[in-house]
């Protein structure tokens, strides 16, 4: 089966709410290729790996959360940005990148997959969100119990991630509140702290979170930014690719960041 590229971009559009958020980046198609999809690469960047990759795969369009295009760039087209746009439009992939709408999807997105994954639950309504925007999420295990330490937490989220984790384990108590919010969020440690997290989850840290940590008694996870982003562009294109009666694949290019 196949669709339109205006048709696959209106499933997406509607399932995100674009316009809904202040972005660093245009989201939707950013680059356009052909009118017909029959198949989809799901993936986290659109590096040049992941389009040889999705080009290699036969797809028609390429979904991603990490676009080509973000405020502040100088417009220029040299060097890598030659490269990865001379690949799409040489032959003729659409591109499709949704950085904080599919972050913030109650159920397909980054933040919500990645719940998932680690088996926390947001809370209901409001209580379950926090930060700019109301992208951060606060919750807790979803069997109800909580993890006895932040080394436990830490523990686990390396198991279930499969890589490192930088913990600033200053907690001292069981971690019952976990707030989480994917990626480059380090930036939101002191909104989780004001919403009474005992923990807070993301991809990176920055020098002054390992303060706030220790002086708030609030334990700081990092836990990779692709790491924590794995999972949410995949479960939306699949979503869409099911909808639509279309073909989709999810390529991980490995990053270590």
């Amino acid at each position: 089966m196949s669709t339109t590229r205006h048709e696959l971009l209106h499933a997406f559009d509607l399932l995100l709410a674009p316009s809904r958020f202040k972005d660093y980046g245009p989201n939707g198609l950013q680059v356009e290729g052909r009118t017909v999809v029959r198949k989809i690469v799901s993936g986290v960047t659109a590096s040049r790996a992941l389009i040889e990759a999705a080009i290699h795969a036969e797809a028609d369009a390429i979904f991603v959360h990490h676009g080509l295009f973000w405020r502040g760039q100088d417009g220029c087209v040299t060097g890598w940005m030659k490269q990865r746009l001379g690949l799409l439009l040489g032959d003729d992939v659409n591109l499709f990148a949704y950085h904080l709408p599919l972050d913030a999807h109650p159920e397909l997105g980054n933040n919500a997959q990645l719940g998932l994954q680690l088996g926390l639950l947001a809370h209901a309504g409001s209580t379950g969100r926090f930060g700019e925007q109301e992208l951060g999420f606060l919750g807790a295990r979803d069997n109800g119990e909580a993890f006895a330490s932040a080394k436990e937490l830490a523990a686990h989220a390396e198991k279930v991630l499969k890589r490192p984790v930088t913990l600033v384990d200053t907690a001292h108590r069981p971690i019952k509140n976990v707030a989480w919010c994917t990626g480059g969020a380090q930036g939101y440690f002191e909104a989780a702290i004001a919403a009474g997290a005992d923990a807070f989850i993301t991809g990176e840290i920055s020098e002054p979170q390992a303060h706030y940590a220790r002086e708030m008694g609030v334990a700081f996870l990092a836990c990779g930014h692709h790491a924590t982003e794995r999972y949410g562009a995949q479960a939306v294109a699949g979503h869409v690719a099911a909808q639509l009666g279309l073909k989709h694949e999810f390529i991980d290019i490995d990053n270590p960041a």
